[in-house]
């Protein structure tokens, strides 16, 4: 065998020795890892320093804000003086001396009414008339049913005489006798019952024609022809009253009680009639002090007769009263009620500054815009204008002028 190597045989390629050289991995050193731990550390600590600080602050301002407004701002002003005080005038309803509303006491239709609005009609006019012919038809069934037992009654008496007579010569039993006398009193029972029940139905028929209870003017009429009625206080036939005479009544507050006497004459007043003074009489008061407004109820009556004023309208009722020292004007809405009586806020100075000192008054005058303080006001008080309704004693206030409020509301 030949072992001799062939030169032109392609000999496998002998393996590289040569290899690429891997790429250097840069390290860091711990020097530069501790410096940015520490410098990462120092920005958290200045943010979270930042984040407390501006907390802090929000909070202070924010106490800061709510001591500030917890005290109620309020507008004290002094009270303006007012003149001696010898009369005063309150304000009065008029009403008709009799005021009442006219209803059907039976069921039917209107057949007619024959006055309107604005009549004066006397006591017992004919104001209208209802037709019912159902208790037309009740009163005849009554009154021939009433016959019947007029004629049964008629007949049991005259058979309870007849064996009355005969029971005595024993010609009759005395059974017979006792049942035809029974029989006589049933039915005379019953006659007496049927002529009830045709009164009754009289008087339901008497109710078609409605008549006026009183002298006076018809001021509303609420039917017609042809509308049906109803029985009872549904249906306002018409409405009256009486205008001869006119009650004014009033409340005169509690300083002034004991002038309100009975036969009084006062004076009264009214829009449509300026420069004209109308003299009435002070006829009867409530005899109480009413709790809720500390004023008396007086009626005062007026002569109407001419017809001159009306029920419904507003007079101003002039009394007379002892003089008494300078008073004190204050706006209505300065008047606390609370229920000891009323009080008038006033501010005063107190340890940690202004606070609420509630004063018990006594109101004189009232026009609704102002009132007249008679007593526990001074010239020198500062009266809360329009008191919250939650103000206490001593309460903390953060007094404003009014200049100061007008410039906070233009803002």
């Amino acid at each position: 065998m030949n072992n001799t190597p062939n030169p032109n045989k392609q000999q496998p390629a002998e393996p590289s020795h040569d290899h690429v050289q891997a790429p250097e991995q840069t390290s860091i050193s711990p020097r530069s890892a501790l410096l940015g731990v520490i410098v990462a550390l120092l920005v958290l600590v200045v943010l979270a320093a930042f984040g407390i600080l501006g907390r802090l602050h929000s909070n202070k301002v924010l106490a800061d804000t709510t001591r500030k407004l917890a005290p109620p701002t309020v507008i004290a002003l002094p009270p303006r003086p007012g003149s001696p005080t010898d009369s005063f005038v309150l304000p009065g309803n008029v009403t008709a001396y009799t005021d009442s509303p006219i209803y059907a006491r039976t069921s039917g239709y209107l057949t007619r009414w024959y006055y309107d609005i604005g009549a004066h009609v006397k006591k017992g006019a004919l104001l209208c008339e209802i037709a019912t012919p159902e208790v037309d038809q009740q009163l005849a069934q009554a009154e021939a049913d009433l016959a019947t037992a007029q004629a049964t009654a008629n007949n049991a008496k005259i058979q309870a005489n007849r064996y009355s007579d005969l029971v005595k010569t024993d010609a009759v039993s005395q059974q017979d006798t006792d049942t035809f006398v029974n029989q006589a009193a049933s039915t005379a029972a019953a006659v007496r019952s049927a002529q009830a029940n045709v009164q009754r139905l009289k008087e339901l028929v008497s109710f078609e024609k409605v008549y006026a209870p009183f002298d006076g003017v018809v001021t509303a009429r609420n039917v017609d022809t042809g509308q049906l009625i109803n029985q009872g206080a549904g249906t306002e036939l018409f409405h009256m009253q009486a205008v001869q005479t006119l009650r004014v009544y009033t409340n005169v507050p509690q300083l002034y009680a004991d002038t309100a006497k009975r036969g009084l004459k006062i004076n009264l007043s009214f829009p449509e009639y300026p420069g004209k003074t109308f003299v009435g009489t002070l006829v009867r008061t409530a005899d109480a002090i009413d709790p809720a407004s500390r004023t008396l109820l007086v009626e005062v009556d007026i002569d109407n007769r001419n017809g001159e004023l009306l029920p419904g309208a507003l007079a101003q009722v002039h009394f007379k009263a002892p003089a008494s020292g300078p008073t004190m004007i204050i706006p209505a809405a300065a008047l606390i009620f609370r229920r000891e009586g009323l009080r008038v806020g006033t501010v005063v100075n107190g340890s940690k500054g202004p606070v609420a000192h509630l004063v018990p008054v006594v109101v004189g005058e009232d026009d609704g815009a102002t009132v007249q303080i008679v007593s526990g006001l001074g010239a020198s008080d500062k009266v809360i204008q329009d008191p919250p309704d939650s103000l206490i004693e001593g309460e903390q206030l953060t007094p404003e002028s009014p200049s100061q409020a007008a410039d906070a509301g233009g803002l």
